[in-house]
């Protein structure tokens, strides 16, 4: 078992990002994020690219915003540009592996996004009640830990695995209800209540608690981030068939792209973000 771990340890990282407004809103409220750092230095990533993760962690995140006007828009953007600023001072942690102190400093993140979406909302009448879901991902070789709030969600497909594992859960009542088994996968997608939060950062909401947790990974392991917008028009199943299909679909480079296209020609109603990583 040792060797064969070996054998597939990942020694980097590939991803494709992609958001849509969608056919329906005026606007787009998502808002993704791709990092690289360490203790010194921040590097935003591009939509699409790859990277070694021997001496530098990487980070993803996707937002999904909430409130009138534009305050949407600023809450995504607000909740990523903070993880920007954050994160990479915790890098000493991956570097000697203090593997207990990262749900306390996934914790004070979401805490700090909390604070700022909150403050913002209280002191300008354009982002009043402003809010926003955030789903995070942070490589160190070969663990990935993340954090969660809201209903935006975090997929894991192991590379031994046929079928899709989702590591979040959805802070709504009808999230609850479906992985209580009172609801079956289509009815839960069906529901009329099914985007009222339980909890989201900011807004008039006084805690937050969110959602931390870690898994290992090797090659070929492939981790899919999205908001609610992408998954109105995808089930689990359609999921597991793109990740698994670079060869006679959409190429690894563009997984994303066509994840957020599927999506858009099955439903389209709600901005649509999708963030494709695979270990390598």
């Amino acid at each position: 078992m040792e060797n064969l771990r070996q054998a597939t340890a990942s020694k980097g990282l590939q991803w494709s990002g992609r958001t849509d407004r969608g056919r329906v809103r005026p606007n787009n409220e998502d808002a993704f994020l791709g990092l690289q750092f360490d203790a010194r230095e921040v590097h935003h990533l591009g939509a699409i690219g790859e990277g070694a993760t021997s001496h530098l962690d990487f980070a993803f995140a996707v937002s999904d915003g909430m409130g009138g006007a534009r305050a949407g828009e600023y809450a995504s953007r607000i909740a990523v540009d903070t993880i920007t600023r954050l994160l990479p001072r915790s890098y000493r942690l991956s570097a000697v592996g203090l593997v207990a102190g990262f749900a306390d400093v996934l914790e004070e993140l979401f805490v700090k996004v909390h604070e700022t979406l909150a403050r913002l909302g209280r002191s300008s009448e354009e982002c009043a009640g402003m809010e926003a879901t955030l789903c995070l991902c942070w490589f160190t070789p070969g663990q990935m830990y993340f954090g969660h709030i809201g209903d935006s969600r975090l997929y894991y497909l192991p590379a031994q695995s046929t079928g899709i594992q989702q590591l979040t859960h959805d802070d709504t009542h009808v999230g609850w209800l479906f992985r209580n088994g009172k609801l079956s996968e289509r009815e839960a997608r069906g529901h009329p209540r099914r985007h009222l939060l339980q909890k989201a950062l900011g807004g008039s909401n006084q805690f937050v608690t969110p959602q931390v947790g870690s898994v290992p990974y090797e090659a070929g392991d492939m981790f899919l981030l999205c908001t609610d917008g992408l998954v109105e028009g995808l089930y689990d199943s359609h999921l597991t068939e793109f990740l698994r299909a670079p060869e006679s679909g959409p190429t690894e480079g563009s997984v994303a792209h066509w994840l957020v296209e599927e999506s858009l020609a099955r439903n389209g109603r709600d901005n649509i973000t999708a963030l494709v990583i695979r270990a390598r």
